[in-house]
């Protein structure tokens, strides 16, 4: 896939610094105890193509400054979109007219001084592709016209997209503490529907990565949304039982996202979560082992810091199946008595490591149960760890694929539900902040008709 045409010029970052600068120096003047400010700009392309036909074409370029002053506890917020000098005065003023009139809150402001980063490693996640409108909407229209061309059964389609955005992101607050970095995301997504004696399925398949070089390749994208879609034709109801479950890599994250909401700050202090006081206990199964690595290089979620200005770094958040770490900024950390684990924001490429079994050798060892290849709304009760979801997917009989099903619900409990992971796959997804292969679950209810 070559680069094409027409360059965006990025923003000048040091303008940028300038704009920060100023802001933090007028909230002091105005009172402010202390300050901090974010400046996010970038530019974007996006082709949608349905049926060989332009649907949409957008071209993006935003900008924003939000501001958040503090005065003794008292804390105001305010943003804008207009980086002119009379904006920005009108900005800062606005968000100190709100901290005066806000209650105090003793855990309120910066970090320390001291936890601020002062290494800001090269994380590559910078790649701009300038490609043409027309080249994106040539190669979108070609993803779908391949998808098309796999299976006679394609029918229809619910477009293919190309798109494409690059930024910089500006962090600075009164600790004397500027920086932040430059960065690219690149898509192509393809949805396509089948039709066959038994009705129609819609599925699709994208690629998405930092460096445009890294993207799939439009054949293979286009083959794995054809395939994907053909395979759930004839889908059947299962009746209500109790079975395996191999969750795949693209929904297997969700599991784990439900973990770090688990043992965050606000459902920590809210005590509002099943993991509540678990730090240091056995929560799953004891070949489980998850890290936080912020360094990967070109990965969706590295970051040199947190929305804090606090240094990230690598360590065990699972270890030998016991929970090592919460997930804390800094003001949740103040809130708990604990110190900040640098995770304003949230995390930063949560790794799930993997064990050297493929997908295929997963259902193998399952024998018989149910592969969840998509689902539908949120059923996680975070407070008892309740797990309930809509799914589709496949019933697997002898160690292989024996037909697709839908409108099914799975369901269980976490805390359980991490104690029985038997094994995870090594087909990691790389197109988030969880990083995961395919989850292997001892038996859960299945509900059906």
């Amino acid at each position: 896939m070559e680069a094409m045409s027409t360059n965006t010029p990025l923003d000048n970052r040091d303008e940028l610094t300038r704009i920060i600068d100023s802001v933090l120096s007028q909230a002091k003047a105005m009172g402010a105890s202390a300050a901090e400010a974010d400046i996010g700009v970038g530019s974007g392309l996006s082709a949608n193509v349905r049926k060989g036909e332009i649907d949409k074409l957008e071209y993006e370029r935003d900008k924003g400054l939000s501001i958040t002053v503090y005065i003794n506890g008292q804390k105001g917020t305010s943003s804008t979109s207009d980086f002119s000098e009379t904006a920005i005065k009108q900005s800062v003023e606005a968000a100190m007219g709100i901290a005066k009139y806000s209650s105090r809150d003793e855990y309120a402001g910066l970090v320390e001084p001291e936890l601020m980063a002062t290494e800001f490693p090269d994380l590559d996640l910078n790649h701009p592709w300038s490609i043409s409108p027309e080249a994106a909407i040539e190669l979108a229209i070609e993803c779908e016209q391949s998808a098309f061309d796999c299976d006679k059964r394609i029918s229809n389609s619910d477009g293919s997209v190309v798109s494409t955005y690059s930024g910089l992101n500006l962090y600075g607050n009164s600790n004397n503490f500027i920086n932040g970095w430059n960065w690219s995301s690149h898509t192509i997504d393809c949805t396509m529907i089948a039709e066959d004696s038994n009705g129609m399925q819609r599925d699709g398949w994208y690629s998405k990565a930092r460096d445009y070089n890294d993207l799939q390749s439009v054949k293979d994208i286009s083959q794995e949304a054809a395939r994907r879609t053909v395979i759930r034709l004839g889908s059947r109801k299962l009746t209500t039982r109790q079975a395996p479950v191999i969750f795949e890599a693209p929904v297997a994250s969700g599991l784990f996202s439900a973990l770090i909401t688990a043992i965050s700050g606000g459902s920590l202090y809210r005590r509002a979560s099943f993991l509540l006081d678990k730090k240091g206990e056995q929560i799953f199964a004891d070949h489980v082992n998850i890290r936080e690595q912020p360094f990967i290089k070109k990965a969706l979620g590295s970051a040199p810091f947190d929305n804090d200005g606090v240094a990230t770094k690598e360590r065990d958040i699972i270890k030998d199946g016991v929970l090592q770490d919460y997930v804390l900024s800094g003001y949740s950390a103040r809130k708990l008595g604990l110190e900040t684990t640098g995770n304003a924001g949230g995390v930063h490429n949560l790794v799930i490591e993997s064990g050297k079994d493929t997908l295929d050798d997963l259902v193998k060892k399952m024998g018989t149960g149910l592969l969840v290849t998509d689902m539908i709304g949120f059923g996680v009760n975070q407070i008892t760890g309740d797990y309930s979801r809509g799914a589709s997917g496949f019933w697997v009989e002898n160690g292989e694929l024996a037909y697709p099903v839908e409108e099914i619900t799975v369901a269980g409990n976490l805390v359980d539900m991490y104690k029985n992971i038997i094994s995870i796959a090594n087909d990691v997804d790389p197109r988030g902040n969880v990083l995961t292969g395919s989850v292997m679950m001892d038996t859960m209810t299945i509900a059906g008709e």
